[in-house]
């Protein structure tokens, strides 16, 4: 998400207390003197906004907002005016600045323009990268959704499978699109122009697993839900894997199979072919800085499925969003995405819209602290660093919220 502002103020003192303001709101703040210190922060891909003076010696506000617009016509510029430069920032306005800002302004108006700013710039820069993607014709890319490292990594991971011809297990918690990602794999590999058939193991007769492997011949085979499959059907897809004549194997399980193969209900030699290539899908849990991003694109779906004009996606709903623990996972938030289009509120919606304004933000900020020590495996200070908190803030953070770093690990 977009969090920088570029301050460009010649007068030193409002500068220092421009950026303490922001900083107060976690916001991060960029300081400069003039355009010519401005100008290198500026350009297509500026994680943020410009917040900018009019009146400077050399350069002023004005031909700042004409440089970033040159640069990137969308980068919003917010200019900072005296009592008789209004009708000048109005003109500025209609040249193509975000909005203007009378000197002196007060704190909580300077910083809803700024998130206001800073969430079209987001919008912005999400919707250029999935542009991005689907022109570069990456599956993994286009098909699995978030910004953060977690999900970053589970595009590699699927690129660097899908480059094999191995057997493949893919893991996850109950509704994190196991069913997906295996068709992610398939997509991404030399055999995409083949078929991709998929069965769920519950009900799969030995004839019904020949009859698909048939089916999926020179393509990829996906049986959802592995470790459902009947004894007599695992005899059957170990002799089939061990013939090596049949189409690439990609198993699903939100079990674990290691577990099943100690209790004797799942065929070892089984296990040990598919767990060849391992892929597990992060739970939301585990990356809630992705929540925005992946309502987003479900809404958008949701959107042209329905045929129906998507509602505004306020912060106030990505903050409701983001206080919720989602259990459910991408299946989940998948659904609420269509109540959203179709206007239908989720029963727990009420509870979060009954919480204040801070509890909803202490709920948020609790998730992300949780989310950072499960990442680094309970390790307080690498979360710390992670999170960009000076560890003393980050063990205080920890306290108020009764988690404990050893619970993670």
């Amino acid at each position: 998400m977009a969090r920088k502002v570029l301050i460009v103020d010649d007068d030193a003192a409002v500068r220092e207390a421009l950026a303490q303001t922001l900083e107060l709101a976690n916001l991060d703040p960029v300081t400069t003197g003039s355009f010519i210190e401005a100008k290198d922060h500026i350009g297509p891909d500026f994680p943020g906004v410009i917040l900018s003076d009019i009146r400077m010696p050399g350069r002023d506000g004005f031909f700042l907002l004409e440089h970033a617009q040159s640069l990137d016509p969308d980068l919003p510029v917010i200019l900072l005016t005296g009592e008789g430069d209004i009708p000048m920032a109005v003109s500025a306005m209609d040249r193509g600045a975000f909005g203007f800002l009378e000197k002196p302004c007060a704190s909580e108006d300077m910083l809803s323009v700024l998130e206001r700013a800073l969430h079209t710039r987001t919008l912005i820069l999400e919707n250029r990268h999935l542009k991005a993607q689907l022109e570069a014709g990456d599956p993994a890319a286009r098909l699995i959704f978030g910004s953060s490292a977690a999900s970053e990594a589970l595009r590699d991971r699927v690129r660097q499978v899908a480059r094999t011809r191995a057997e493949v297990l893919v893991t996850g918690a109950p509704g994190t699109g196991i069913p997906k990602v295996a068709e992610v794999i398939h997509l991404s590999s030399p055999l995409s122009r083949m078929a991709f058939i998929k069965r769920p193991a519950a009900g799969l007769s030995p004839d019904a697993l020949h009859a698909a492997a048939e089916e999926a011949q020179g393509g990829t085979l996906f049986i959802d839900e592995v470790s459902a499959l009947s004894r007599e059907s695992q005899f059957a897809l170990a002799d089939l894997l061990e013939r090596g004549s049949g189409p690439r194997l990609i198993g699903g399980t939100t079990e674990d199979l290691q577990k099943a193969v100690e209790a004797g209900t799942f065929h070892p030699d089984l296990y040990y072919r598919l767990d060849v290539m391992r892929v597990r899908i992060p739970s939301i849990a585990e990356r809630p800085e992705d929540i925005a991003v992946m309502f987003r694109q479900y809404v958008a779906q949701a959107s042209e499925q329905s045929g129906l004009t998507a509602p505004e996606i306020t912060p106030d709903v990505i903050a409701g969003l983001m206080a919720r623990d989602w259990p459910g996972n991408a299946r989940a938030l998948m659904s609420e995405a269509m109540r959203f289009v179709l206007g239908v509120g989720a029963a727990d919606d009420q509870a979060t819209a009954d919480l204040g304004l801070a509890e909803q933000m202490a709920q948020v900020e609790r998730s992300l602290l949780a989310a950072a020590l499960r990442r680094h495996k309970g390790q307080a200070t690498a979360a710390a660093a992670s999170l960009k908190l000076p560890r003393k803030t980050f063990y205080d953070k920890l306290a108020k919220y009764g988690l404990r770093a050893e619970d993670f690990r």
